[in-house]
């Protein structure tokens, strides 16, 4: 509240009262503004309900907001147009407050020439403006209002702007804080797509060489059997059929002398002869080796 522009200014006399239902020292009942009595709620013959401002008194401030009527009788002739609540004119005056029997020690129930600052009007029932004693709105006291001195809004605007640099300073840091969080975030969810991808071609080449190896392994135990070691069907007969093909080539390679037809008895002459013939399996080979 304090930081905020005044829209009004001026000097009155002020009392202070303490009404909070109680009969205590003429109190006359709870403060109409429906909030109870507290430090800070002011009385005005006039202004309207709801209204904040601060006062200043001998270098010490204090703020209020108008949460009563009053003073009545006092107020005639623009005399007192404001009235403290008993805690804060204690505050004011260095003096002490007696919550027992309502008092501010002492015996001083007046000030002069209390500044008023009006920062906000209320919504309540009153009037704006210049105050008027109690129930008297003709008689408008324009002497209690003046110009807002020039340091005053020279200090509420520097105060202004220095809540505004805060403010800016503060968004900008919560702004880098977010960018960083965000910037974190999306490193490690890199880190993690990176590593979840170094997973997956790791598998592969673990796929890829299982299966080689199966190959591998397969064409082993197909020959080989079950297995376990020992040649199956198809391994032995692979073994017998290879060394006989050998032979017979080595045989047949290195034939008899040729004769007129296979088989002839006193030649020499077998399968593999040389023969004119077109069925023998000499002619076959001879053929093989460039001759006939």
């Amino acid at each position: 509240m304090s930081n905020d522009t005044p829209i009004q200014y001026g000097k009155v006399t002020a009392t202070y009262f303490w009404d909070d239902g109680s009969g205590i020292n003429g109190d006359t009942g709870a403060p109409a503004g429906g909030e109870p009595m507290q430090k800070g709620l002011f009385s005005s013959p006039s202004w309207p309900l709801g209204t904040e401002g601060y006062v200043v008194y001998e270098g010490k401030k204090a703020e209020f907001f108008i949460g009563d009527r009053g003073p009545g009788v006092p107020s005639n002739d623009c005399d007192v147009l404001l009235d403290m609540d008993g805690q804060t004119f204690a505050e004011l005056t260095g003096e002490s407050w007696d919550d027992t029997n309502y008092t501010v020690s002492g015996g001083n129930g007046h000030l002069y020439d209390v500044e008023y600052f009006i920062t906000e009007w209320g919504d309540g029932n009153g009037t704006e403006g210049a105050p008027h004693p109690f129930q008297q709105p003709d008689n408008k006291c324009e002497n209690a209002v003046e110009p807002i001195p020039e340091e005053v809004l020279a200090e509420t605007d520097e105060a202004k702007k220095a809540e505004e640099e805060k403010k800016e300073e503060e968004a900008a840091e919560k702004a880098e804080k977010e960018k960083k969080e965000q910037e974190k975030a999306e490193q490690e969810e890199a880190e993690e797509q990176a590593a979840a991808d170094s997973e997956g071609s790791d598998d592969s080449e673990d796929s890829g060489v299982t299966a080689e190896t199966a190959a591998n392994d397969l064409s082993g135990v197909q020959l080989t059997g079950a297995g376990d070691g020992i040649l199956g069907g198809t391994g032995l007969l692979a073994l017998a059929i290879v060394p006989a093909i050998l032979i017979a080539l080595f045989f047949a390679w290195n034939r008899r002398p040729a004769g007129a037809h296979a088989g002839a008895e006193g030649e020499g002459r077998g399968l593999t002869a040389q023969s004119s013939g077109r069925h023998s399996l000499g002619s076959l080979f001879d053929r093989l080796r460039g001759r006939g």
